[in-house]
């Protein structure tokens, strides 16, 4: 790729994670080398683990964060540490020259709940190569990364069935 770009999904809606998973698919399609590094998402294996194996090793994802849920006026150390040592992976994924495309999936959450600072991401859009797409996601995406982005698309939640006491389905959302 000769030149790469930022690219944000950010918002309440569902599809943020699936949208970067698609861009991941079609990358991959076209022999492109993509590491996705997923923040605060503990608790277990979702399918696009199976399908990273699958695919390996063109596509890589490290799933990083704790099976809990997190509280923003109630911050566990240790899940500070571990959105730390996720922002060491990203870094280290971003600027190795291994990969085409990069996803750093709930980093714009891991922003808002206080795990990392919008500093943090700023640096890591800065630190981007010229070559390498980067791809950030979650809710609530600060509007200095919201600025710094060549591309923002926000998910705006209509309608969600969970609203009706659906809870998360294996092979559509986990």
């Amino acid at each position: 790729m000769e030149q790469g770009r930022v690219q944000v999904y950010t918002g309440n809606g569902k599809g943020k994670t699936t949208a970067a998973l698609g861009l991941a698919l079609r990358a991959v399609g076209r022999g492109f080398k993509v590491c996705m590094v997923q923040f605060i998402k503990g608790g277990g294996e979702y399918g696009e683990h199976e399908a990273a194996r699958r695919l390996a090793p063109l596509l890589t994802i490290h799933q990083t964060g704790r099976d809990n849920w997190i509280f923003k006026d109630k911050l566990d150390p240790e899940d500070i540490r571990v959105a730390q040592e996720a922002l060491v992976l990203a870094r280290q994924a971003l600027t190795s020259g291994d990969y085409d495309l990069v996803i750093l999936d709930e980093i714009n959450g891991a922003v808002w709940f206080g795990l990392l600072s919008v500093e943090d991401i700023l640096d890591l859009m800065a630190a981007r190569p010229a070559s390498v797409e980067l791809v950030l996601t979650g809710r609530s995406a600060d509007p200095r990364v919201i600025e710094t982005a060549d591309l923002v698309t926000e998910m705006t939640e209509i309608k969600h069935y969970y609203q009706q006491g659906v809870p998360a389905r294996i092979g559509i959302e986990k």
